[in-house]
């Protein structure tokens, strides 16, 4: 996804959203769809992510799109996020931050109650 206006607080929000139920779509194998509203523009302006999650404490933003420049993803797209998903799901603690200390991961809403991380592209 090129650069947007997509905001870290929005990605939280989408985070927040998510944990309490409320998923666009489970695309299977870890991976779900959610629409993240872009400043100004609210949720039907929205950028598209997909994420990798245990739906506990592990969210990751592996992939997005705006509306306007495609439609959605292809199958091929989600069998590889499925295969991401589970090599994300499967790291440890400190592989995890391994990963954010080389800037492979960014890390982003963590605070007492959850924390997400976000796969830069």
């Amino acid at each position: 996804m090129r650069k947007t206006e997509l905001t870290e607080s929005a990605l939280c929000l989408a985070v927040k959203e998510m944990s309490n139920g409320l998923i666009d779509a489970d695309m299977g194998g870890g991976v779900l769809k959610k629409r993240v509203a872009m400043p100004g523009r609210g949720k039907s302006g929205s950028a598209r992510t997909l994420l990798a999650t245990n739906r506990a404490s592990r969210w990751f933003f592996v992939f997005g799109f705006e509306k306007n420049e495609r439609a959605n993803v292809t199958v091929k797209e989600i069998e590889a996020l499925q295969q991401l998903a589970t090599d994300l799901l499967r790291l440890s603690p400190s592989q995890l931050d391994e990963h954010v200390g080389s800037d492979a991961l960014k890390e982003i809403c963590h605070d007492n109650q959850s924390q997400g991380r976000k796969q830069d592209s």
